[in-house]
């Protein structure tokens, strides 16, 4: 009798956590990703330069938020770092420094949208594919330790992807030195061409 007691309390403990019963944070997980996908599509379909950097941080903020949902307090903060903090703010600096249109720019809009759509349905299809067949028994315990804290993720990182990691410095360290070098040469022509006048 006990032991059909117990068992009867673990079928409806697996039943609680089935994808059929969602809890607050799964609720909040699927609002958070359908207010992301709605900014990234008005992202890639505005013809507006700088809207569309400001809508890619709300895309690139609810991804972070994502990682927080499921754990990932590390990965969210490089995300906000990193992509937030820098990529976004490279754009926009370029958007100033080439002096792109404000408004809407007609050079922005392309006649190849139906060929940009297949691509990128063809990349989402094959991106679901491969994360559902990795991912297909794994399970995050939202209540158990943390997965994604510092600790894991930096022993990881640091044992299985030193390497790779070292190479994304320098290539990077690299890209910043030519940035350097093209922002110098740019200059030097334009007091040249100061001069000469």
């Amino acid at each position: 009798m006990h032991t059909a007691t117990a068992s009867l309390a673990a079928a409806a403990q697996g039943q609680g956590n089935g994808f059929m019963s969602p809890t607050g944070v799964e609720i909040a997980f699927l609002l958070v990703g359908i207010a992301t996908l709605g900014a990234a599509l008005v992202t890639v379909t505005t013809k507006q330069l700088v809207h569309a950097a400001l809508w890619l941080v709300v895309t690139l903020g609810g991804i972070a938020v994502e990682y927080l949902l499921l754990t990932a307090e590390f990965i969210a903060w490089v995300q906000v770092l990193i992509y937030l903090g820098s990529v976004v703010v490279l754009l926009l600096f370029g958007l100033m420094l080439t002096k792109a249109p404000i408004g809407r720019s007609p050079d922005a809009d392309s006649g190849n949208r139906w060929v940009a759509l297949a691509v990128a349905v063809a990349s989402a299809g094959a991106l679901v594919w491969v994360v559902v067949d990795a991912f297909r028994t794994t399970w995050i315990n939202l209540d158990g330790p943390a997965q994604g804290s510092t600790k894991v993720s930096g022993e990881y990182l640091f044992q299985h992807w030193v390497l790779p990691f070292e190479a994304l410095s320098v290539l990077l360290l690299a890209a910043l030195i030519g940035a350097i070098v093209l922002s110098r040469k740019n200059g030097n022509d334009g007091a040249g061409e100061k001069g000469k006048r």
